[in-house]
């Protein structure tokens, strides 16, 4: 394993982040305080509690995960994409460095900001409900496995995309509606029969259902299914990624 090199791409897309650390700080927070007031305050007006949680709490695990999602996928897309619009990924692709050190790199990167930003955002959370995280070690070891799965489809989305628009197609046309129709703020189980199932077709489902037990030990699916389904992501988007730097796919065009 070629670790300087690994370290240097580390480094070159976390000082990108830290050069604009204000505005990726802000940013989430504004975003965030929004949210409570909208749906904590309008909506859990009407909804006091959700299984026992009070409606303010119970949509934190949503907003941290919706934001983990989101970050993720841009951070990882737009890092690559920009060394090939630039035209410098060739100096990587002629470098003794291999695809998993390339994607080590990037993707370690991407998923250091999104969980950063989403503890950010879990800390902001504590101005305006009061609960107590019920698994702790289980909930970072969540947002880490789902901030890699996610820099992964990113970075595979920033080979993929031929100019700024396809960079922006699926985070927008099918990351965020997935998030809010995968139960970020409510409960599968407060959907009728038959559509409560059509929503455990939404693979994010899982990832925010294993996500709010590690807060406050429910979920919508069984925990082990949560973790099998992250495991088969990385697994899925490794091997894609493998394939896209042996065959070439959209790296040398």
């Amino acid at each position: 394993m070629n670790w300087p090199a690994v370290q240097a791409i580390f480094m070159h897309e976390m000082m990108r982040f830290f050069r604009t650390l204000t505005q990726s700080i802000a940013s989430p927070v504004i975003s965030t305080t929004l949210y409570f007031v909208v749906f904590g305050a309008a909506i859990g007006g009407r909804i006091q509690s959700v299984e026992g949680i009070s409606y303010g709490a119970f949509i934190v695990p949503g907003l941290m995960m919706l934001t983990v999602l989101q970050q993720s996928v841009a951070n990882a897309s737009f890092g690559i994409y920009f060394p090939k619009f630039a035209g410098t990924i060739y100096e990587i692709l002629v470098s003794p460095t291999a695809w998993l050190e390339v994607a080590l790199g990037y993707v370690g990167a991407a998923a250091l900001k999104a969980i950063l930003v989403a503890l950010l955002i879990l800390a902001t959370s504590f101005f305006f409900v009061d609960m107590t995280i019920a698994h702790p070690v289980w909930m970072i070891a969540f947002l880490v496995m789902t901030a890699v799965a996610f820099s992964l489809l990113g970075f595979i989305i920033g080979l993929w995309a031929k100019n700024f628009e396809q960079l922006q197609i699926i985070p927008m046309m099918v990351i965020t509606p997935l998030v809010f129709l995968g139960g970020a703020f409510y409960s599968a189980s407060m959907l009728p029969p038959f559509w409560e199932q059509v929503a455990k077709l939404n693979p994010v489902l899982y990832l925010v259902s294993g996500f709010r037990w590690a807060f406050f030990d429910v979920a919508d699916v069984p925990i082990g299914v949560s973790l099998v389904a992250v495991a088969i992501m990385i697994g899925v988007l490794m091997a894609a990624i493998r394939w896209i730097f042996l065959t070439g796919w959209r790296l040398r065009e």
